[in-house]
């Protein structure tokens, strides 16, 4: 880790300025061939903080910090790679350059969980343009002016909003629509305002798109929501850039309104909450009033550690932040190169959990954010002899379906929802039209028996003798 000074000032590089910083230096010639390479396809964007702070340019290329925000070349296919290194460093051929580009976005499954088909509402059968409506009480809403962020996460399932596919780009100039659907739909108690980083807007911008949610006519609107990485990658944010002062009073004047403010808070590694900027911001943060919660995907590469996740969630609840959901990464972009398996995604959240106090047993995961909704892997239980995943959903689009437990095949190799078949020879999941796994048993005469997985620990004393 470097020495140098937290600065004072916000400084982005991009693919067009990054060879400007002073790390660039430091980056073999592999490595910055990746960037300039794979950074046609996934968007690059990262600022002298993250630079100076977070990585350890001293363990590059495997340093976590490193990975999340500068595009290697494993995270293209080689065959893609090497065509996309041709055109851009040998052939420089802008218009086969931008064809081979669409085609590999196109795969990449850009709005994964029906975001552009199935979440957008439609009024007068038109679509209202900037928001998401997938579950019943809570609404998505995207400022364009927060389509940004301060730095970009390699993982991102929202990189569409970045790289200029503006058919996929969900972003809403100003907020009277909203407020007109909001009106109309008295079950909505939460909007998320979401993006990119809304948070990248200074706090006048940010003022016209909070300040009509207190509106009378809104009482029903409890929780206002504000999905960041600031808090991780520029916590000046929150702490000396020069509105930050105005920001901590917006946040009192959303409290003081009877609302609940909750910053929903993207942690990815530990490291991103042990500098004291980041540790005071959060302090700055709740007291105002306003809660603090933490959440991220577990990727490989950059998180696998339980230790990390640990370390990370005891931080934050020290601070008066709330571990609130680690969720499997998305079926999106890199995929390939990020996903873990399920089962073992299970090994690491449980190993996580064990290590904290009931405090930051708030967390909840890992939690899959797919089409249907938001299904947690309870566990690995042995059923009639039969090795299963329990599952139940946490979010759903019926909400009926919410905390109904349900069982799929173990699968050792799987990553995604999609992947799993369900148990007991059933055709389909009964969120596809099939037969609830309780009630056919319970028809049945039958009790469903749960065996919990064996752990490490529990497995590894098979091997061993008995103790005298």
């Amino acid at each position: 880790m470097t020495s140098a000074a937290t600065p004072a000032k916000f400084k982005p590089y991009t693919r067009q300025s990054i060879q400007s910083a002073r790390q660039w230096q430091w980056m073999s010639p592999d490595l910055q061939e990746a960037v300039q390479v794979v950074s046609h396809v996934l968007p690059f964007r990262v600022n002298e903080y993250v630079l100076d702070q977070l990585i350890d340019w001293n363990n590059i290329p495997d340093d976590p910090i490193y990975r999340l925000t500068f595009p290697h070349r494993d995270m293209l296919p080689a065959r893609e790679y090497e065509q996309l290194r041709d055109l851009v460093l040998y052939k420089k051929d802008e218009a086969a350059t931008a064809k081979l580009v669409h085609d590999i976005r196109m795969r990449m499954n850009p709005h994964p969980a029906g975001q552009m088909t199935h979440n957008v509402p439609r009024v007068n059968d038109a679509p209202v343009k900037g928001l998401q409506h997938k579950y019943k009480e809570t609404v998505l809403f995207f400022p364009s002016a927060g389509q940004t962020c301060h730095a970009y996460c390699t993982f991102c399932f929202r990189w569409p909003q970045f790289v200029g596919m503006e058919e996929m780009k969900f972003d809403a100039r100003e907020c009277t629509e909203l407020v007109s659907y909001l009106a109309t739909h008295p079950d909505v108690t939460d909007v998320l305002i979401t993006g990119g980083d809304p948070m990248i807007m200074n706090t006048r911008s940010l003022t016209e798109f909070i300040e009509p949610l207190l509106a009378p006519e809104l009482a029903h609107i409890q929780n206002i929501r504000i999905g960041t990485k600031s808090v991780a990658y520029w916590p000046q944010r929150y702490v000396s850039d020069k509105d930050s002062d105005d920001l901590m009073r917006l946040f009192e004047k959303v409290v003081k309104a009877g609302k609940n403010l909750a910053l929903m808070g993207h942690y990815n590694h530990a490291v991103e909450l042990r500098q004291p900027v980041a540790q005071q911001a959060v302090k700055r943060i709740v007291g105002t009033g306003a809660t603090l919660r933490m959440q991220g995907p577990l990727i490989r590469h950059i998180n696998e550690d339980p230790n990390s996740w640990a370390e990370l969630w005891t931080t934050g609840v020290r601070l008066g932040a709330i571990p609130y959901y680690m969720f499997v990464e998305r079926d999106t972009g890199p995929r390939d190169y990020f996903a873990l398996p399920l089962a073992r995604a299970h090994e690491i959240f449980q190993a996580a959990y064990s290590m904290v106090s009931g405090l930051s047993r708030t967390v909840r995961g890992p939690s899959m954010s797919a089409f249907p909704g938001k299904v947690v892997i309870d566990g690995v239980v042995t059923i009639n002899g039969e090795k299963l995943f329990a599952l139940q959903f946490l979010q759903a689009r019926n909400p009926d379906w919410v905390r109904r437990p349900f069982f799929a095949k173990y699968d050792p190799d799987a990553t995604w929802l999609d992947h799993l078949k369900p148990a007991f020879g059933r055709k389909k999941f009964f969120f596809e039209g099939g037969e609830d796994d309780h009630e056919a048993f319970a028809a049945a005469g039958r009790v469903i028996p749960i065996q919990p997985a064996r752990t490490h620990d529990q497995r590894a004393s098979d091997s061993q003798p008995d103790a005298a």
